[in-house]
């Protein structure tokens, strides 16, 4: 194994317990921890904590560092914005940067034609302001989304959003005019066709819960994210542009944790060949700077009338600085090397599908990868007990690991990067490692010699 990696303490270390049980008696109970080791310190793809043990991060804040932990180029225009102002409000006092980020950002949008960019706090900010955005364009209120699909925690937001526990249950009543329809996971589609028959299915929605005229806009993710890294059918996502496009309907693709080179291209979207309508930012886009954002079609964006997007510290300054110099980052190489991460995890998790039946599915783009944890390749039932033991082995040996999924049975990928080669292959000596603690290995075939 490689030498990254460096626990000098059982983990968590005494420092960290220390500071936990100080949380426990003045944070929410909410607020429970994944990982409870305190950082104290983050580089690249790498973490050391307040004990000084050094782990790999394959979590990446939720996804919010693809360019690594304290990027250099990031750092440095944080610390040049910070001597010179950090906020105006940009509607009242403007700065350069905000128009600078909006001409790159949309310089790299796949979509034709004049192009607009508003900026916000955080994704499900974005969200929010995407579907008001769609409302004021089309004049209607309805908005369709999908099984499996994660948007946020405020009240549009989490009405779009399809896990129940912990995001929904027990917050209700939601907003209205939300309707769901069947989204096309490969792995667990009932049926032959999964893109066909889920377009059939959004048709019929069409006729049965909501009439196509009252439809504002259709929200959906090219990879799901908390939904476990779920990829659709391409020809799916062409039906969708085809529908809204026949319909009126305004299509928008929430890239919050999709995009920023996540898939090895910039966009998602762009695996797909599609133009959406608007597309939702945020996570990478600035580093772990809180910020966000609505790109796409002028037209569109320009039907919200004056004053009715915005917020007091929408599209700040030191967002904005750092999501230029994540742009300079991707465009420098990363989105190259992130395929080659890809490439590269896929080899190894597909090893370990062919050797246990526990790892039902392997999928992603790029590097947002996935493996899908059941407890039998049969019955497909979802073995989210299993995952999290994964993901504690892992943790426990210096792997700092997340789940996903609508059953929390799937361990995902959000490796910086950054990393490096030897990181990546530690990374997955570790991962490798916890399945074969906590899974069964395949009985080999007669005559078969490993």
């Amino acid at each position: 194994m490689g030498g990254t990696v460096e626990l000098r303490t059982p983990i968590p270390g005494p420092r960290s317990r220390e500071i936990v049980a100080r949380k426990e008696r003045v944070v929410a109970a909410a607020k429970t921890l994944v990982a409870p080791v305190v950082i104290d310190r983050g580089d690249g793809a790498t973490i050391t904590d307040v004990d000084g043990n050094t782990f790999l991060d394959w979590s990446g804040g939720i996804g919010c560092l693809n360019v690594g932990h304290t990027n250099p180029r990031v750092s440095a225009a944080l610390h040049e914005q910070v001597d010179r102002f950090l906020h105006t409000d940009f509607t009242i006092l403007p700065y350069e940067s905000y128009v600078e980020l909006a001409e790159r950002l949309l310089g790299r949008t796949p979509i034709s034609g004049p192009k607009k960019a508003a900026f916000f706090n955080s994704g499900a900010e974005a969200v929010e302001n995407a579907v008001k955005i769609a409302r004021h364009a089309t004049g209607r209120q309805a908005v369709i989304a999908f099984d499996g699909a994660f948007h946020g925690r405020t009240l549009m937001a989490m009405s779009l959003t399809s896990k129940q526990h912990p995001y929904k249950a027990g917050m209700g009543p939601f907003a209205p005019e939300v309707y769901r329809a069947p989204f096309p996971n490969p792995y667990r589609w009932p049926g032959a066709d999964p893109a066909g028959e889920a377009l059939d299915a959004l048709r019929r929605m069409l006729t049965t819960h909501v009439a196509a005229e009252s439809v504002a806009a259709i929200v959906f993710e090219p990879v799901q994210g908390e939904g476990g890294f779920v990829v659709p059918p391409a020809e799916w996502v062409r039906g969708l542009r085809d529908l809204a496009s026949e319909h009126g309907i305004v299509l928008v693709a929430d890239e919050v944790q999709s995009g920023f080179g996540r898939t090895g291209r910039f966009f998602a979207i762009e695996h797909f060949g599609v133009e959406p309508d608007l597309i939702v930012v945020a996570k990478s886009i600035a580093a772990g700077v809180p910020m966000s954002g609505v790109l796409g079609r002028a037209e569109i964006v320009d039907a919200a009338p004056d004053s009715s997007i915005g917020g007091t510290f929408v599209g700040s300054p030191l967002g904005c600085v750092a999501g230029l110099a994540v742009i300079e980052e991707l465009e420098g190489g990363l989105l190259d090397r992130g395929v080659a991460i890809g490439e590269r995890i896929r080899a190894r998790f597909d090893e370990l599908k062919g050797r246990f039946d526990q790892i039902g599915d392997v999928r992603g783009l790029g590097p947002m990868m996935a493996l899908e944890f059941v407890e039998s390749p049969e019955s497909k039932e979802p073995a989210p007990a299993l995952a999290a033991a994964v993901r504690e082995r892992a943790l426990q040996s210096g792997l700092v690991l997340l789940q996903a999924g609508v059953y929390s049975n799937c361990i995902r990928v959000l490796v910086a990067l950054v990393a490096s080669d030897e990181q990546i292959d530690e990374a997955l000596d570790i991962l490798s490692g916890a399945v074969e603690a906590t899974c069964v290995s395949r009985p080999l075939a007669a005559g078969q010699s490993l």
